[in-house]
């Protein structure tokens, strides 16, 4: 499996059998140009969305895609997806909404996308998103979670391998921490964009991979 980070909350996910899946696309220039990343030109199979904000929920994906948008179990081409709803917010979403968060079955390995996770997880959100593997996980805080309250869910979920998203760059122009404050301290694996994930190769310890946007 290949996870490719786009840019804000999105990634091309390519299966091994070439299953591409594209998550929270961004709408290039919403919230008044405070999203600079480039538009999404790779194609698509499936394509999820967290949430009907802007900044997660682009439509015009190359390749047919089917949409992902509400919780629940399904097959698409294979992938195993499982949504569970979740809020935008500390207030039961009445803030900013709800959220969905992913878990997709690829290679053997269940990714789990958080999408716009506002506040932390209990033990009983843990049981129900299940085994994790690979974690995207946003860590910028305001709109969503900050570093500290990705640590207990980072302890909690106990992931073999962590992505961090939704954190301040150039192209982001939103009131949020860079990736920075949460990797202060910690042994980091810094990667140009994509990296390659095989199950065989996840150990007990938790890796984090800083992945640098493509867009």
């Amino acid at each position: 499996m290949k996870v490719k980070f786009l840019g804000h909350a999105s990634f091309l996910i390519t299966s091994e059998k070439g299953i591409r899946i594209i998550t929270d696309p961004y709408k290039p220039g919403c919230y008044g140009g405070g999203i600079k990343y480039a538009p999404i030109t790779e194609e698509a199979d499936i394509v999820t969305i967290s949430h009907e904000h802007d900044d997660h929920n682009e439509t015009k994906i190359k390749g047919n895609p089917v949409f992902v948008r509400e919780p629940g179990k399904k097959e698409i081409k294979g992938i195993n997806i499982s949504g569970y709803e979740v809020y935008h917010d500390k207030n039961s979403g009445k803030e900013r909404g709800r959220d969905v968060i992913f878990n997709m079955e690829i290679d053997g390995m269940n990714v789990v996308h958080l999408g716009d996770l506002g506040h932390t997880l209990t033990k009983s959100d843990a049981e129900k998103i299940g085994n994790v593997d690979v974690l995207l996980i946003p860590v910028g805080g305001y709109f969503t979670i900050d570093s500290k309250d990705a640590e207990d869910i980072i302890n909690l979920l106990k992931p073999k391998i962590v992505i961090p998203m939704h954190f301040k760059t150039s192209k982001c122009d939103f009131p949020i921490a860079p990736v920075d404050d949460f990797i202060t301290n910690k042994e980091v694996n810094r990667v140009d964009g994509e990296v390659e994930i095989k199950k065989e190769k996840l150990t007990d310890k938790t890796e984090i991979y800083v992945l640098n946007p493509t867009k």
